[in-house]
């Protein structure tokens, strides 16, 4: 008799992955053996009944770039940065299609020739259709992160949980790579974390999941299964509350 299958904790989430994830220990550009194992964890998620949207960065090229880019004026290398968070959705929603589950581009710049822009009502047919959708270009203007992309994203399509993959399990009361004593958080407030400067997502997006009350789950994606045990609400990670 085969064991009942655990029901998963969320129905529908965002995903904020770093472009840098995806470069494993390269120097930069998209390493292939990353992405695949990045994949296989997503899709782990996608199998279980959950919606997922995925916001991706760029720095993982825009970075190797970065000293041609200097003095450059800013909005102008913003405008590059969501070029570069372009290929890296498309070149994760590839993997994730050459694994037979359906993905979806939408970008917030226009590159009809190359992925279909972002409209929000056809972004929640497409979750709600089983496809991953892959929202590129940030927000679509410059001097905003992708980390404010993924909270607005998030706030869009109704998200009950942002998740925010790094290369740590969660939030520590200190650096826990220079001190021994550094302690995980298993929960914290929103109020909390900005009282301690603990810095997990840039100041505007941190804002708008407060004010939305939109939670925020800080993970490592380098931890097999931990997205996995997230998604089930086990103790992985960081959870950020209201």
């Amino acid at each position: 008799m085969t064991a009942p299958q655990q029901q998963p904790a969320y129905r529908r989430i965002l995903l904020k992955l770093s472009g840098e994830a995806l470069m494993g220990d390269d120097a930069f550009g998209i390493n292939r053996e990353t992405i695949e194992r990045m994949v296989d964890e997503i899709i782990s998620v996608v199998n279980m009944g959950v919606e997922l949207a995925i916001v991706i960065g760029g720095g993982n090229i825009f970075r190797g770039m970065a000293g041609g880019a200097a003095g450059m004026d800013r909005a102008t290398a913003d405008y590059m940065g969501m070029l570069a968070t372009v290929m890296n959705s498309l070149a994760l929603a590839d993997a994730i299609g050459r694994k037979n589950v359906p993905a979806r581009v939408m970008s917030a710049i226009s590159i009809d020739q190359v992925v279909e822009p972002y409209v929000r009502p056809k972004a929640l047919q497409y979750l709600e259709e089983g496809k991953v959708v892959v929202f590129a270009a940030g927000t679509g203007n410059p001097f905003f992160t992708t980390d404010t992309a993924a909270a607005l994203r998030g706030a869009e399509i109704g998200a009950q949980l942002v998740l925010k993959a790094t290369k740590v399990d969660g939030v520590y009361s200190a650096d826990p790579m220079k001190d021994p004593n550094a302690t995980r958080y298993s929960r914290i407030s929103f109020d909390e974390a900005m009282v301690q400067n603990l810095g997990i997502m840039d100041a505007t997006a941190f804002a708008l999941c407060r004010d939305q009350k939109l939670p925020i789950k800080v993970f490592s994606i380098v931890k097999p299964g931990a997205l996995q045990r997230v998604i089930l609400g086990e103790d992985e990670g960081t959870l950020v509350h209201a």
